[in-house]
């Protein structure tokens, strides 16, 4: 039997942050999960940064459940990504992440993200100043600390995405996930997964697949379409957490039913009411984030569980409404 796919949590601004990465990573299948980027400008962020966004580098940079977490890094400058690279790695980052995917205007205005990718040059000085400062580091195993990067495929068009990803080999990162649109296609679909192909064909490293990857079918279609198994998920995993379970059920001949709604819901009750830590208006804010995410996976179904619950203002009701939806069901 082949070996099974290698499954991600994607690094969502705002959305794949500590907690969201412990709860998801309590259910099976995922691999390694990846946080929200460290924005790096012009100086050398102080440690409480890095635990503020990575709270998981207290523990040998691994959430609850072990499963592997890595830092993602987000800048241009590449003395300053070097600086705080190092800085990352005595902080406890076993793996460091670099982002050229980010399509945030507010981020592209200063050259980073995605919009590096006009420059294959820029981003392969970018990567190897990581590369270097890093070259003698060793993570709690003793092995060297991996770069692995993140990247679109290009600005506003792809012309440049071979080359970008060349220049990312070139510069010693040591993987890539590629998702398959441009800064300018945003995250309307589709996705453009022959592209993910491409670019594999095009390096010798190991290439990740993301983007419009929210069922079973949707991997299977991605993996016939660009020939590449291993794959990272950003809102799909939010939607269904047991994706990446299913996936790899399916895989090895032992296939599991399907997610309902009504157990993402479940789920969300679950957390809610075991979190005692949180403030009441984070949780409030943050489970109807999820629960408008939840309406590109299960459609109309969820968009009436959101209306009912998008003017409520404490978490006591919101579970209240949930509830009655389950007991409903």
């Amino acid at each position: 039997m082949s070996p099974l796919p290698q499954l991600a949590l994607a690094p969502m601004e705002g959305v794949m942050d500590a907690k969201a990465r412990d709860l998801l990573t309590q259910q099976p299948g995922w691999d390694f999960a990846v946080t929200e980027f460290v924005r790096v400008t012009q100086e050398r962020l102080p440690a409480k940064v890095y635990h503020r966004l990575c709270p998981e580098l207290r523990q040998n940079a691994r959430t609850a459940s072990g499963v592997p977490v890595h830092l993602q890094l987000l800048g241009s400058d590449p003395e300053c990504l070097a600086i705080n690279a190092q800085v990352a790695v005595r902080c406890g980052a076993q793996v460091v992440d670099l982002n050229f995917g980010c399509p945030a205007k507010i981020v592209n205005r200063h050259g980073g993200g995605a919009r590096l990718l006009r420059a294959p040059d820029q981003v392969f000085m970018a990567a190897e100043a990581v590369v270097q400062a890093l070259a003698h580091k060793v993570d709690a195993q003793g092995a060297p600390i991996r770069v692995t990067a993140k990247m679109r495929l290009g600005d506003e068009t792809t012309d440049l995405a071979l080359a970008n990803a060349q220049a990312l080999e070139a510069a010693g990162v040591a993987q890539l996930v590629v998702h398959a649109r441009t800064r300018l296609q945003g995250y309307r679909p589709p996705a453009h997964w022959e592209w993910i192909g491409k670019v594999a064909d095009a390096v010798r490293l190991p290439v990740l697949a993301n983007g419009d990857l929210w069922t079973l079918a949707d991997y299977q279609r991605c993996v016939a379409v660009s020939g590449v198994k291993d794959a990272m998920f950003g809102r799909s995993a939010m939607a269904d957490p047991w994706l990446a379970a299913e996936i790899k059920a399916s895989l090895s001949g032992e296939p599991r039913p399907p997610t309902q709604l009504r157990d993402v819901l479940a789920l969300m009750v679950s957390s809610l009411l075991f979190d005692e830590h949180t403030a009441d208006k984070v949780k409030v804010m943050r489970t109807k984030q999820w629960l408008l995410l939840l309406t590109y996976r299960w459609g109309e179904a969820a968009r009436a569980v959101f209306d009912q619950c998008k003017r409520l203002q404490n978490t006591a009701q919101i579970v209240q409404c949930i509830q009655l939806v389950l007991k409903s069901d």
